[in-house]
């Protein structure tokens, strides 16, 4: 189960990649399996659409089932498809690295983390260590 501790695990440690790394103030946004907010947090100086850019690449995970890099190659191969399931869902997902799937000890998605705030590939990097650390599996 994902508990709003192993959201906030997520996050801190999110957020000391970041640091090591020397990124951009990033927004992490840890959704559970019905897309729904557990928790979110913003580093001083990011930017204000973090949370809503963040939380689009988790629910593109979670809507999907499927890492966010998976979630792009479709967007890039079938561009209706991704155009109609961004109308059904409300305009709620931005397909593009950053949102990873996180997965129990049996494998079951238990939720997603969308970062958002450097680019996407160092966004992914940070919620892979977040979700690592938090014990549970990523599915970038």
């Amino acid at each position: 189960m994902l508990t709003l501790t192993a959201a906030r695990t997520i996050i801190a440690t999110a957020f000391a990649k970041a640091k090591e790394l020397g990124l951009k103030p990033l927004g992490v946004s840890v959704l559970d399996a019905g897309g729904h907010l557990v928790a979110f947090e913003r580093q001083d100086g990011a930017s204000f659409l973090r949370h809503e850019i963040g939380a689009g690449k988790a629910f593109g995970a979670l809507a999907l089932g499927m890492g966010g890099r998976m979630v792009t190659k479709h967007a890039m191969e079938r561009p209706h498809f991704m155009q109609g399931l961004s109308g059904v869902s409300g305009g709620r997902i931005v397909p593009v690295p950053g949102g990873v799937l996180i997965r129990d000890a049996q494998n079951a998605i238990v939720g997603a983390v969308g970062i958002s705030g450097d680019t996407s590939d160092n966004d992914e990097t940070c919620a892979v260590a977040g979700i690592e650390a938090a014990g549970f599996t990523s599915e970038p």
